[in-house]
């Protein structure tokens, strides 16, 4: 393998969503060099950020009908029961919600976390608040889906942020989707809810990094205790 090649796999690609972005940022680094160099160093940096931003690397999700998987790249914020938003269609009894907030760090190229059907995908206009309080799921602009699997419904909701203001679907209803196939992104900071089947153990605890399309978020089968964590 050569030199090139090696570091070509070592290069996390872009997502062609981040193509406009990028280059409006290092269009405006090259004019601020042209104003005042330690300026242009400046747009650089963010131009390098925002490429950091769109990047979309390659995920290993593992394959079994009844798990479920992060939708999102994060922090785990939440680890609760709540009622779903009514536009879902899943009824008024608090069911099992895993929320994960993203940083304007984290990789915000959103995954289906099962395989599945669109059976309805709803946008519903909002405020843009922070993405991590808890109204936020209330309030904010967000798009939600129900995937259908053979075994259950669930609600997958993203949900705009502080920053955030554009919501870009990659799919649409009544499309079939396998577990951590790209669904969407958020520009700019956010958070994505999960809502499980009534009687759901989460598998993922409060505070917990998740990695959107591999880090397990439920086993449906509930072959899997509920899962004890440390802080360390």
């Amino acid at each position: 393998m050569s030199i090139v090649d090696s570091i070509r796999k070592q290069l996390v690609p872009i997502h062609p969503e981040g193509y406009v972005f990028i280059g409006a940022f290092a269009l405006v680094s090259l004019i601020l060099f042209w104003l005042w160099t330690p300026l242009g160093w400046i747009g650089t940096l963010l131009t390098l950020w925002c490429a950091y931003f769109f990047r979309d690397p390659p995920r290993v999700t593992p394959v079994r009908d009844d798990l479920i998987v992060a939708p999102a790249d994060g922090r785990v914020s939440r680890v609760t029961k709540a009622v779903p938003p009514t536009e879902l269609g899943l009824g008024t009894a608090p069911l099992p919600r895993i929320s994960v907030f993203m940083s304007v760090f984290d990789c915000h190229v959103n995954r289906s976390p099962v395989s599945g059907r669109i059976e309805k995908m709803v946008y519903r206009a909002g405020t843009f608040i922070n993405a991590d309080l808890d109204k936020a799921s209330e309030d904010n602009e967000r798009n939600a889906f129900v995937i259908a699997t053979p075994a259950a419904r669930i609600g997958v909701v993203q949900i705009a942020g502080l920053v955030a203001r554009r919501i870009v679907p990659f799919v649409r209803e009544g499309q079939l989707l396998s577990a951590g196939q790209r669904i969407g992104m958020i520009r700019f900071g956010s958070r994505v809810d999960v809502y499980l089947p009534e009687g759901t153990v989460p598998l993922a605890a409060e505070g917990q990094i998740a990695t959107a399309g591999e880090t397990i978020f439920a086993d449906l089968t509930q072959s899997e205790p509920a899962r004890n964590y440390r802080l360390e």
